[in-house]
C-alpha cells in the first residue's frame, strides 16, 4: 500500500497536482477539501453560522458524505445529493476553512479519509494530511505558493467559470483561510520535518508534478 500526501495552503495548486499525479501514476485521487467543504455547505443551506461549533456539532453525526470515482473524475455527495459542482463557489472556500477548525467535524473526517485510504494505493491533498491523517505516509510533500500568485490562480479560475469576483477579496480571504488553518488549535496546517518543500510561485503545474515524480522515482 503505498500514500502519498500533501499539504499545503488554499490556492497552492495542491488538488490540480494531486489529481494528474494519481493519473500518472495509475492510483487514486482523494479531496479531503472537498469533504469538509460538503460540511460547510450544508451549515450555511441550515442556516448554521460555520464558526458555530455547537450548530455544527448538532448535525455533524447525522451526515453522510460519500466519495465516488468514475473515469478518474471524483464526485462528492452530500446525504445522497452530489454537490461536487456547489462546494466549488467562493463562498465555501471561507466556510470549509471555518468548519475545519471544529474538532468533532475533523474527528469525523479523518476517519473516512484513513479508512479509505487503507483500502487502495493513494494520493490525499489537505491541511493536516502528512501531520495528522496520514504521518506515516511513505511520501510527503508541503506545496506552497506567494499569496498573490495563489489570489491570481483563484482569480482566473473562478472568472473563467463566469463567477463575479474581486481580486482583493479573494487576496483577503486566502489570507484569512491562511491564518486560520495555520492557528487552529486542533491539527493546524503546518510543514512536518519529514516533507519535501515545493514553491510552486514561478512554477508551471507541470514543473510542479515533474518536481514532486523526481522525488517519488528515487
Amino acid at each position: 500500500m503505498i500514500n502519498i500526501a500533501i499539504d499545503g495552503p488554499s490556492g497552492a495548486g495542491k488538488s490540480t497536482i494531486a489529481k494528474e499525479l494519481a493519473k500518472r501514476l495509475g492510483i487514486i485521487y482523494l479531496d479531503t477539501g472537498a469533504m469538509y467543504r460538503a460540511i460547510g455547505l450544508k451549515a450555511i443551506r441550515n442556516g448554521i453560522d460555520t464558526l458555530d461549533a455547537d450548530g455544527i456539532k448538532s448535525f455533524i453525526n447525522d451526515t453522510d458524505i460519500r466519495v465516488a470515482c468514475n473515469n478518474g473524475v471524483q464526485s462528492i455527495f452530500l446525504d445522497g445529493e452530489d454537490v461536487s459542482e456547489a462546494i466549488r463557489e467562493h463562498a465555501i472556500s471561507k466556510a470549509a476553512s471555518n468548519v475545519s477548525k471544529i474538532p468533532d467535524v475533523r474527528i469525523k473526517l479523518v476517519a473516512m479519509q484513513r479508512e479509505i485510504a487503507d483500502s487502495d494505493d493513494m494520493v490525499l491533498d489537505g491541511r493536516d494530511i502528512t501531520s495528522f491523517v496520514l504521518p506515516n505516509a511513505e511520501y510527503k510533500f508541503y506545496l506552497t505558493a506567494a499569496a498573490e500568485e495563489r489570489a491570481s490562480r483563484r482569480f482566473k479560475e473562478l472568472s473563467e467559470k463566469g463567477q463575479l469576483v474581486d481580486f482583493k477579496t479573494i487576496l483577503n480571504d486566502i489570507n484569512d483561510r491562511d491564518y486560520n488553518d495555520m492557528n487552529r488549535e486542533f491539527a493546524p496546517l503546518t510543514r512536518t520535518d519529514d516533507s519535501i518543500y515545493i514553491d510552486s510561485t514561478s512554477m508551471t503545474i507541470e514543473q510542479a508534478i515533474d518536481e514532486i515524480l523526481a522525488y517519488i522515482k528515487r
